[in-house]
């Protein structure tokens, strides 16, 4: 399983051959990648032979579809029976992958179904790359209706907190941008705080995207909603993504996952705005994609509206964002959590 081993190794699999051979397996797996080893057809027989016909650190066990096509979401699964999912979302201009960074996830926020089955384990860094590098020879080899045929976004808003899981992102990431050549603006890590990573990430040479989770505006909601922040509150949070923007000059944004009754009210709106204003930040609202165990259901379009027309009106920048394969376990750990 090639994803497995550093781009750097890779001459494991193609010894007894000219060194060359180990720079096109290295394609092959970052550049062009392919659903199956035998359509690397520079390769010699033995070298495919070596690499076996497990190509994927995972098998695709289940695979959904909605949006016309337009949107695709795998599970796989890992050779020791852990989940992992990946959504891929076409638009006429773009092509987003969602990938998972843990199976599972320890963080326990109340509306998020991975949260609510556990934390299994972290990924590896292979497991994290070759959930892009399938979405990439997908998109070539098959593709989607209306959609690029190549990769342009990636955003790791999967399963599992990528910051909780920060080395083995961390190698994902060198691997994706400076190996699989991919502009580091174009990625987008996420986090509902976790403040070390946060600050660990700003010292990184990718001018990645940042996007913090934040849900909720006072830390006694915060601190129901998302329990890491009784150990990472608000205010600290906050000094952490400021520090971001102030060593990238990338704008943060802020993710918030709009609830009936919980965090839609125009007193949250105007506690956000005052958050988003002093970062400087762009909000995105995620209209809540519910869960089988959880009580939390989606604010109503009108609740939404008022929550868009409040934080325009402070001056902050709002998009809301487009709720994907409503008909499919769209949510990160839907569809995991609906085969435990």
């Amino acid at each position: 399983m090639p994803y497995l081993v550093a781009p750097e190794e890779l001459s494991s699999f193609t010894a007894g051959e000219p060194s060359y051979r180990a720079e096109q397996l290295r394609d092959w797996l970052y550049r062009t990648p392919v659903l199956d080893v035998e359509q690397m057809t520079n390769l010699p027989a033995s070298v495919r032979e070596r690499i076996g016909p497990n190509l994927f650190p995972f098998a695709v066990e289940a695979e959904q579809v909605a949006d016309s096509g337009r949107t695709r979401k795998w599970l796989f699964r890992a050779g020791d029976g852990v989940a992992i999912e990946a959504v891929l979302m076409g638009y006429p201009e773009r092509a987003t992958l969602c990938v998972s960074s843990q199976a599972g996830c320890a963080l326990a926020c109340t509306f998020c179904a991975t949260g609510q089955f556990g934390f299994q384990r972290h990924l590896e860094a292979g497991e994290i790359v070759a959930q892009v590098a399938y979405a990439r020879a997908f998109l070539r080899q098959v593709g989607m209706p209306n959609t690029p045929d190549r990769l342009t976004n990636l955003v790791f808003m999967g399963m599992g907190e990528p910051l909780a899981n920060y080395r083995r992102v961390r190698e994902a990431l060198r691997r994706i941008i400076d190996i699989g050549g991919m502009s580091a603006r174009a990625v987008t890590v996420s986090t509902v705080g976790v403040v070390p990573g946060m600050l660990a990430l700003a010292d990184e040479p990718w001018q990645v995207n940042l996007a913090v989770s934040l849900h909720a505006a006072d830390d006694e909601l915060r601190s129901r909603l998302v329990p890491l922040n009784r150990r990472y509150p608000l205010a600290e949070v906050e000094r952490a993504a400021a520090n971001y923007f102030a060593k990238k000059r990338r704008r943060v944004s802020i993710e918030w996952t709009m609830m009936a009754g919980v965090n839609d009210d125009l007193g949250q709106a105007d506690k956000l705005a005052q958050i988003a204003q002093r970062l400087r930040a762009h909000v995105n609202l995620i209209p809540l994609n519910p869960t089988p165990m959880s009580s939390e259901t989606a604010s109503s379009p009108t609740a939404i509206r008022a929550f868009v027309d409040r934080l325009t009106s402070l001056g902050v920048k709002v998009t809301v964002r487009d709720t994907r394969g409503k008909d499919i376990d769209a949510a990160c750990g839907q569809l995991a959590a609906s085969r435990l």
